[in-house]
């Protein structure tokens, strides 16, 4: 059955409380300050067939992404309400991504959770899940639209906290803020690296006595050590670095180079949080967590179920200042570098434990 979608306009684009108090679990689903609508489907009974179609699947990320949207869906309470639960990973193809969101909508699942390659290329597929009665709920790089509920973090702000941590570290050092600082972005043409990348500008842009260096590190440690290596070998120190992700290559790329301690602005994988707490680093890790797909499924059963949401979710950042990183609580030496320490959304539902996480796999499923 076809689902009919109802855009209610909000009587002020700022967040209210008697606006939050109109949407399903105000407490989880927050809209963002600048949110404008709120969208209901027509409840429809379940259990439901649900997929995530993931993009890129080469870092650590999005393992932990796959293996957050598994775990959830391995819950008792929300097992019962799926009859089939999807995950594959495309790549970096858009055209290949929107057709396996095709193909789970011509074969009538209900709802489709997603990464999106590219944010602007998903008008003609919001038109036929409209269509179909299939309702879409991308996140982390959502697409350029007010049509869909879309599940985020400010990602503006995430980049300016990371600039603002480094930027008042220099400061901090030097007693003005001068030198040069290394900016690592992720992978380009997507809104998530677009818009840490604008957040960090925010901040640098203000302070001409700083030089910012910009290497492309794809969101991949390997390739941001590689890019770091090289901004090194190029620039000599920097007075201070950020990272969107991958932030353990960066760090081993400084180590391997005998580069000084300096104001650092991180991810919060474990093998990251770890180094910077070891080296007293300055600074920040701000972290865009990956189980926001978990999440983003929630969302997707919560509107199936006949609940409204707002249009454009903003979860939480969770973030801490690098002095007072914790041994065992926000970094774990038995665990792999490459585990991600956000390990979900308390205010949500909650949080997976490491064992959950790690008994998920990243494969197509």
């Amino acid at each position: 059955m076809a689902a009919s979608l109802c855009a209610f306009t909000a009587l002020s684009t700022g967040f209210s409380v008697a606006y939050a108090e109109d949407t399903y679990r105000p407490e989880c689903f927050s809209p963002a300050p600048d949110n404008a609508k709120v969208i209901r489907y027509e409840k429809r009974d379940g259990p439901y067939k649900i997929a995530f179609v993931n993009g890129f699947a080469g870092n650590d990320w999005r393992v932990t992404a796959i293996q957050g949207a598994k775990a959830w869906a391995a819950r008792p309470e929300n097992k019962a309400k799926l009859a089939e639960f999807t995950v594959v990973s495309v790549g970096n193809d858009s055209a290949a991504q929107i057709a396996a969101i095709d193909n789970f909508i011509a074969a009538g699942y209900d709802g489709i959770s997603f990464i999106a390659v590219n944010p602007t290329a998903f008008k003609a597929v919001i038109k036929r899940a409209a269509q179909a009665g299939t309702v879409l709920v991308p996140f982390d790089n959502v697409l350029d639209t007010d049509e869909i509920v879309q599940v985020n973090e400010n990602q503006f702000e995430l980049g300016k906290m990371k600039a603002q941590a480094v930027v008042d570290g220099i400061r901090q050092a030097k007693g003005k803020v001068e030198g040069s600082v290394l900016e690592v972005s992720g992978l380009p043409g997507n809104a998530t690296d677009r818009d840490n990348h604008d957040g960090m500008r925010s901040v640098l842009d203000k302070e001409p006595g700083l030089k910012v260096v910009q290497v492309v590190g794809n969101w991949d440690a390997g390739t941001v050590q590689k890019v770091t290596a090289d901004a090194i070998a190029t620039n000599g120190q920097f007075d201070g670095v950020m990272v969107q992700e991958g932030s353990i290559g960066a760090l081993n790329a400084m180590k391997n180079a005998n580069h000084p301690v300096v104001p650092f602005g991180g991810d919060a994988g474990n093998g990251t949080r770890r180094l910077l707490a070891e080296g007293k680093y300055p600074g920040v890790t701000a972290a865009q967590a990956p189980v926001m797909s978990s999440v983003s499924l929630e969302a997707i059963v919560s509107l199936l179920e006949g609940n409204a949401l707002p249009q454009k979710v903003f979860l939480p950042i969770p973030s801490k200042d690098n002095a007072e990183l914790k041994e065992g609580t926000d970094f774990f030496p038995k665990l792999p570098d490459t585990f991600y320490t956000t390990t979900g959304y308390p205010n949500c539902f909650p949080v997976f434990t490491p064992d959950e996480l790690l008994g998920q796999s990243p494969d197509n499923t």
